[in-house]
């Protein structure tokens, strides 16, 4: 039997490497994300800075271990056997959702999870407890720590609305202070600004972080607690005067630079002393639990209970620092980490452009409910406080004056603001893990991110809707986060219960092929978005030869398309091909996606054009307008096909069958030519092309007198009529646009060449 429990003890661990993976891909938008945003230093520095602060920050999480033993459950009301069920329940529930949140690319909480998954874990193996025994419902309160776990739960929530209101109100008076155009100000308040935020910093990572530390021991606390005001002043003073010094010798010394990887290196080690827990709380917990009961020979482990779990007990260093190590080498390899950061970076960007997610009526409410009491609180504000803080806000004026240098740093945001992210995240983590509450640092970096990009306009009247969606989003996925992993652990722990180790091993096989599946599923997504992304390179200066041939192969590989969905779509239509439908649909769904992002996103090409090449920057456009039209209409075909047999409507008659074989043929042919003429930037046949196009349009016209004809004599259903002719009228679109966009990309030739191409 002992056996039996040792190998569920070695499982526990592999499931926490596993999670320790899985976790830190998540969180690592925590620490991440400022110092990326800004650019405040190369990538490799960043993340060795990071690194450093996860190893430090892992031994600073012992204290909080105690979460996971006895925060959400009383270990003592249970058996060995019920509490090593509820440990595999909660492991492998974290592994499979915090995956899948991962390969959506969206910011959850590790903390949530592990919260909500013990107390699923926990309910499901009372109630069976209280199902077998004489007591009622109203005995739960004997099993689950419910005071506590209300106590962390509300801790969490409130924390969220607490970052984003201190992230507001610190970056309001940051901005206040430096304008955006804080290169001017920092040689008055630059050393200032720095050494109150390292002393902040200073105080919460050692005097509160200290309170968890394994290597400590409690006579070296007890100083540093008796003499914490000392060491805050002479933080400050030592700080201020070495950023004085240091700015006065070193003209080019940044000091926000300074601030920033400080905050990143403080902010890791915050994330990585409450975070750890989240992690290898529950297999450590497990672990103790086996040395309990093996410490007892001769026990039932159905019949032991663990009170021992209720005291305190340390964790080893050593245990902490090979977490931290797994965490680190993560950082290094993990790209669905970077799919995360991604997401918030994209909904704290100063700039505006293409917004991952769409407006919604609650967002257009909330946008507008907000408009008019900003106008009713202008009224208030004399006019010329107003024209001054409107100047200190005034982000366009400095991006006008430096318009160069903007273009070379294409930040997302700047120093001032990241290094406000990082100082007020750390402290309130930090102050959180003194208090030994699990508190969620996605949570609250992502609501100070919120709370700071807010209060310097970066929500402005072109993304308020957007970035507040994706706010939204992100917050419903928290609550989603909280249902699914209570839900997942409770199942899962009824499962383990009555299925014992046949059941262990099926699940524990599923989650590995739910992480397989998910990181093929990621890796896919990855190298389209990275094709996709090609047409974007921010170190590629565009002139007017170069955006030819970058509009000749975007235009190229999309057209190619064209001719092979038509061709597609008519035989699933004429088979009746629901599977064949269904994966063309689909294809031309991520083209006309494709085709869209291209346009939504032509200020960036546009923006990085040569002064001498922007003449020809118009003709640009209109091609991927004409693109945009195309594959709009191509994925309208298949979609009208795919819906008409999806309803089981009557299918084609054979003559249209014919007629439609007959129209492909002909258009694949046209677009031989006009591919031909695009690749080869010669265009002396257009006059040529455009004949056949005549010809084509001549040829659907007679189709649709044809069709017309069948309707009247009753020989075609009303369905069918519908959805033929609409495919039709689609063709003589696609036609349109094609022959439109081919004269534009002539044109756009001819502008830059001028008489030296023929035409």
């Amino acid at each position: 039997m002992e056996a039996f429990y040792l190998i569920l003890v070695i499982v526990l661990f592999g499931l926490a490497i596993s999670d320790l993976i899985v976790g830190v891909s998540n969180d690592a938008v925590n620490f991440l994300n400022s110092a990326i945003g800004a650019k405040a230093a190369p990538f490799k520095t960043i993340m060795i800075v990071a690194a450093l602060g996860v190893l430090v920050g892992a031994t600073f999480s012992s204290g909080l271990m105690e979460v996971a033993r006895k925060g959400i459950f009383h270990p003592g009301q249970f058996y060995f056997s019920e509490i090593m069920i509820i440990f595999l329940a909660v492991m492998i529930t974290d592994v499979i959702l915090l995956d899948a949140f991962n390969t959506l690319g969206l910011p959850t909480s590790t903390t949530v999870s592990i919260v909500f998954e013990l107390l699923g874990a926990a309910v499901a193996i009372s109630l069976l407890k209280i199902y077998a025994s004489s007591e009622t419902l109203a005995d739960l309160g004997t099993y689950i720590n419910s005071s506590n776990a209300l106590m962390i739960i509300f801790g969490i929530l409130l924390s969220v609305a607490v970052a984003f209101t201190v992230g507001a109100i610190v970056q309001y008076i940051a901005r206040l202070m430096f304008t955006f155009n804080y290169k001017k100000n920092l040689k008055y308040f630059g050393a200032l600004w720095g050494g109150i935020a390292l002393t902040a910093i200073t105080y919460f990572m050692l005097i509160k972080g200290a309170k968890g530390a394994s290597f400590m021991d409690n006579s070296v606390k007890a100083m540093i607690h008796d003499s914490q005001w000392l060491i805050v002043l002479v933080s400050f003073i030592f700080w201020t005067v070495l950023f004085q010094i240091l700015t006065m010798s070193f003209k080019k010394l940044d000091v926000l630079k300074i601030i920033v990887l400080v905050g990143t290196f403080a902010l890791a080690m915050a994330f990585a002393g409450n975070d750890l827990v989240n992690f290898i709380g529950v297999p450590l917990a497990g672990y103790e639990s086996f040395l309990e009961f093996r410490a007892n020979p001769g026990s039932d482990p159905n019949g032991f209970l663990m009170t021992a779990l209720s005291g305190k007990i340390k964790t080893d260093t050593y245990m902490l620092l090979i977490a931290g190590f797994i965490m680190v080498v993560t950082l290094y390899k993990s790209k669905k980490a970077r799919s995360v950061v991604t997401t918030s970076l994209d909904l704290s960007r100063q700039d505006e452009g293409s917004e991952r997610f769409s407006s919604t009526l609650f967002s257009r409410v909330i946008v507008r409910q907000t408009r008019s009491m900003a106008r009713g609180v202008n009224y208030l504000i004399p006019n010329q406080v107003k024209k001054g803080i409107e100047d200190r806000f005034d982000f366009d004026k400095v991006k006008n004056d430096n318009i160069e240098q903007q273009k070379k740093d294409e930040t997302s945001f700047d120093m001032i603001r990241a290094s406000v992210n990082l100082v007020v995240a750390s402290i309130l983590i930090a102050f959180g893990t003194s208090l030994k509450l699990p508190l969620s640092t996605t949570y609250v970096t992502f609501m100070v991110v919120m709370g700071t990009s807010l209060a310097d306009g970066a929500w402005g009247r072109e993304s308020a809707v957007f970035r507040v969606t994706g706010v939204l989003s992100v917050i419903g996925g928290w609550f989603l986060t909280a249902l699914s992993a209570f839900t997942v652990a409770f199942i899962l722990a009824m499962i383990i219960y009555f299925g014992e180790m046949p059941a262990i091993i099926a699940l524990i096989l599923f989650a590995a092929f739910v992480v397989f599946r998910t990181h093929l599923l990621h890796k896919k997504r990855e190298a389209k978005k990275t094709e996709r992304d090609k047409s974007f390179n921010t170190e590629e200066k565009i002139n007017g030869t170069n955006i030819i041939d970058k509009c000749s192969v975007t235009v190229t590989e999309i057209l190619e398309e064209v001719p092979k969905a038509f061709f597609s779509v008519i035989k699933g239509l004429a088979n009746e091909d629901l599977k064949k439908l269904r994966k063309k649909s689909k294809e031309t769904s991520v083209l006309s996606k494709k085709a869209k992002y291209l346009k939504d996103n032509i200020h960036l090409t546009i923006d990085k054009l040569e002064e001498d090449s922007v003449d020809t920057g118009h003709f640009y456009v209109q091609v991927l307008d004409f693109l945009r039209e195309i594959t709009r209409s191509v994925h309208f075909i298949s979609k009208t096909a795919l819906t008409h047999v999806d309803n089981n409507h009557k299918g084609l008659l054979p003559e249209q069958v014919e007629e439609l074989n007959q129209l492909n043929s002909r258009v694949a042919e046209l677009y031989d030519e006009i591919l031909v003429s695009i690749r080869g930037n010669n265009y002396t046949d257009i006059d040529s092309i455009i004949s056949k196009q005549v010809e084509l349009l001549s040829m659907i016209d007679q189709v649709n007198k044809k069709q017309i004809k069948r309707i009247k004599n009753h020989e075609s259903g009303t369905k069918n009529s519908l959805m033929y002719l609409g495919i039709l009228g689609e063709i003589k679109n696609v036609l349109f646009y094609t022959i439109n966009l081919l004269k534009s990309q002539r044109d756009f030739i001819l502008e830059q060449d001028g008489d030296n191409i023929e035409g």
